[in-house]
Formats: C-alpha cells, sequence, structure tokens
C-alpha cells in the first residue's frame, strides 16, 4: 500500500478510536454519586423538614445529571481536541516539506490540517473549556451546599424553617447562575461560520 495512503488511514483511525470516550459520554447516561447518608437519615432534622428536602433533592436529579453529563462531554471535547490540535500543528509544516507529487501525500495534509482547523474552529465558537466549568462549577457548587446542610445546618440560619429556606434559596441562585452561563456560552450559526471562515479564508 502507498504509504501516504496508509498514513491517512491510521490517522483517521487513530482520530476515531480516540473519540470513543467522548461518544460514549455522549450516548451513556451518568450515574449520580452524591456519597454518604442523605438527608433522609440526618439527625439534624425533623421528619418533615427531612421529607422536604428529600423531594426538594429529587427535583433536582435531573438538572444534577444533565450538569455532570455536560460537563463530561465538554471535559473531554476539551481534552480530545488539545490531545488533537497541538501535535497536528507541530506535524503539519514537517509533512509539508516531506510531501511529494504523489496525491496522497498532498491529501493526508490536507486533512491534518482541515481536521485541526474544524477542531480549534468548533472548539472557541462552542465555548467548551467555559461551558466545562460552568457545569463542573455547578455540580460541585450544589453538592458543597448539600454537604453543608448536613454537617452544619446552623451556618444557613438559627432554626431549622430559615435554615431551609436559606437552602433553596442558594441551590436556585446555583440554578440561575448556571442557566445564565450556560446560556451565554451558546453559539449561534453565524459565530460557528465566521469562526470557520476565519480557519479557511476564501
Amino acid at each position: 500500500m502507498d504509504p501516504w495512503l496508509a498514513g491517512i488511514w491510521i490517522y483517521a483511525a487513530l482520530a476515531f478510536l480516540t473519540a470513543i470516550p467522548l461518544l460514549r459520554a455522549i450516548f451513556k447516561p451518568v450515574p449520580l454519586h452524591p456519597g454518604g447518608s442523605s438527608f433522609a437519615e440526618s439527625l439534624q432534622f425533623s421528619d418533615s423538614a427531612k421529607a422536604r428536602l428529600t423531594q426538594h433533592y429529587t427535583r433536582m436529579m435531573g438538572t444534577l445529571l444533565f450538569w455532570k453529563k455536560q460537563a463530561e462531554i465538554y471535559k473531554l471535547l476539551h481534552f480530545y481536541s488539545l490531545c488533537w490540535t497541538i501535535p497536528s500543528s507541530v506535524v503539519i509544516p514537517f509533512l509539508v516539506q516531506a510531501s511529494t507529487s504523489d496525491p496522497y501525500s498532498k491529501w493526508l495534509v490536507t486533512l491534518i490540517s482541515a481536521f485541526t482547523a474544524a477542531l480549534l474552529a468548533f472548539h472557541r465558537a462552542l465555548k467548551v473549556d467555559a461551558n466545562f466549568k460552568a457545569f463542573r462549577y455547578g455540580e460541585s457548587e450544589f453538592y458543597d451546599t448539600y454537604r453543608r446542610l448536613l454537617d452544619r445546618p446552623d451556618k444557613f440560619g438559627l432554626n431549622e424553617e430559615a435554615q431551609l429556606a436559606s437552602y433553596f434559596d442558594a441551590v436556585e441562585n446555583i440554578r440561575k447562575y448556571i442557566r445564565n452561563a450556560e446560556i451565554d456560552n451558546l453559539p449561534t450559526i453565524e459565530q460557528v461560520k465566521s469562526q470557520l471562515d476565519s480557519e479557511h479564508p476564501q
């Protein structure tokens, strides 16, 4: 087989194989691991408060699953982009120098250049690092607040009702922050197209 053609197949195969963890994160459900005792086992609250807190947590589960899944996807996409764009950017100049009249040599350079440019464009347009930080922050901040209420409820107020109200407000503020961050980080078609055009000027 032509060595340049072999290089194309090897590059494409490696790009696909290293994308498997990312594809798995996109399509596979993620479990929650809050860890430790929950509100139901707490000695700090009355039965009525435990029921309210447990119900509140069950209503948060869908949001927490979404945050965790999005954080995992953006983290893997971030590292996938880094692992391919940095080496590719270094290799491309040497491949250009080594290319011959063989059309496959030019196709290999074109493939690597186009793939690198596309990864960079989508990484910037999709604001991958900002989205990862936002969703990871939301998940982490919620569980920090959750554990703080379990361990030190006095930090939330002087009595049980005040503690629950303060906790519910804190969780609501976390949700508002992540929702605003998610909306701010949503790319438009124009942004993606502009980024791709900048990577591939006519």
